[in-house]
C-alpha cells in the first residue's frame, strides 16, 4: 500500500492517507495504437475526479486497466490498498462499482433481476436484497413499481438509475463510471447530474467519472483530469485548469467545450 504526500495549511508536505486509486507509469497498446502512454494517476479516498477528453483519447482504456478488464503493458494499478493483477482483478471487482451508459443492463432480466446479480451470485438471501434495493432505490431516487419492469420498459435516466443501484448492491469503495449520463436528453441529464452530486456526497465514496463535458465535470467533480492522445496533460480543480493551464491543447479543450455550450443555448 503507497502512502501519498500532500500539503498542510501552510504548505509543507505531510504524508497523508493511501490513494484509493493509485497509477504509476501504466501504459496500453492495441497493435499500433497507443491507447494508453505512461500514466501516473492518484485519486485519494473519498474524492471524486473527472477524466475529461475528446473521443480516442484513452479514458475508457483507463477504466478498464483499473478495473482489471484489460492487462497493462507497463506499470501498475492500484485500488483500495490493492496491486490489480490477473489473481486479484475479479476480488477487486467487487470492490468496485462500473456504470457505463445507459446503465448496460442485460435486457432479457427485470431491473430486479439486473441490480441484484451479483449479490445472487454470491449467494446473497432474497430478505437481504429485497432490503438493499429498498435503501439503494430511495438513494437513488427510484419507485419501488419500476422493479418488475424490463429494460425496454424504462425511460433512459430509469435505466441509468438501475445501472448505480446495481453498481452500489455491495457498498464498493470505488466507483467508475464510463459517460453515464450521455445518451440522456437535455432535462433528464441535469436532473441526474443533480442527484449523483448528492450521492457523491452523501455516500463519501471515491468516484473516477468520465465525461465528454467539461461542464459536468466541473459540477461533480472534486477535480478533473484531461487526456488527449492516450496522454494525461493535466489534473486539476476547474479553476486551475481554467487560470493555470499547463498545455495549449488544455486551453483548447476549454474554450472549445465553452463554444459548444454557447452554440447549444442558442
Amino acid at each position: 500500500m503507497v502512502r501519498r504526500e500532500v500539503l498542510d495549511g501552510a504548505g509543507n508536505g505531510v504524508t497523508g492517507p493511501p490513494a484509493a486509486i493509485l497509477l504509476r507509469d501504466v501504459s496500453k497498446t492495441y497493435g499500433a495504437k497507443r491507447a494508453v502512454l505512461p500514466t501516473d494517476l492518484e485519486i485519494g479516498a473519498g474524492r471524486t475526479v473527472a477524466l475529461v477528453g475528446p473521443s480516442g483519447s484513452g479514458k475508457s482504456t483507463l477504466l478498464r486497466l483499473i478495473l482489471g478488464l484489460v492487462a497493462t503493458d507497463t506499470g501498475w494499478v492500484e485500488v483500495l490498498g490493492e496491486r490489480v493483477s490477473a489473481k486479484t482483478a475479479v476480488g477487486l471487482r467487487r470492490r468496485i462499482g462500473y456504470v457505463i451508459q445507459d446503465g448496460g443492463l442485460f435486457p432479457h432480466l427485470s431491473a430486479r433481476a439486473n441490480a441484484t446479480l451479483v449479490a445472487r451470485h454470491l449467494d446473497w438471501t432474497r430478505a437481504a436484497c429485497e432490503e438493499r434495493l429498498h435503501k439503494l432505490a430511495g438513494l437513488v431516487g427510484l419507485d419501488g413499481a419500476l422493479w418488475d419492469r424490463y429494460p425496454v420498459e424504462l425511460s433512459g435516466g430509469e435505466r441509468q438509475r438501475v445501472g448505480l443501484v446495481r453498481a452500489l448492491m455491495l457498498d464498493p469503495g470505488v466507483l467508475l463510471l464510463d459517460e453515464p449520463l450521455g445518451a440522456l436528453d437535455p432535462v433528464r441529464r441535469a436532473h441526474l447530474q443533480d442527484d449523483l452530486r448528492a450521492i457523491f456526497r452523501n455516500l463519501g465514496k471515491t468516484v473516477l467519472l468520465v465525461t465528454h463535458d467539461i461542464a459536468e465535470a466541473a459540477y461533480l467533480a472534486d477535480e478533473i483530469a484531461v487526456m488527449h492522445e492516450g496522454v494525461l496533460l493535466q489534473k486539476g480543480t476547474f479553476d486551475e485548469l481554467r487560470q493555470k493551464p499547463t498545455n495549449e491543447i488544455v486551453s483548447r479543450f476549454l474554450r472549445a467545450q465553452r463554444q459548444n455550450s454557447i452554440g447549444a443555448a442558442r
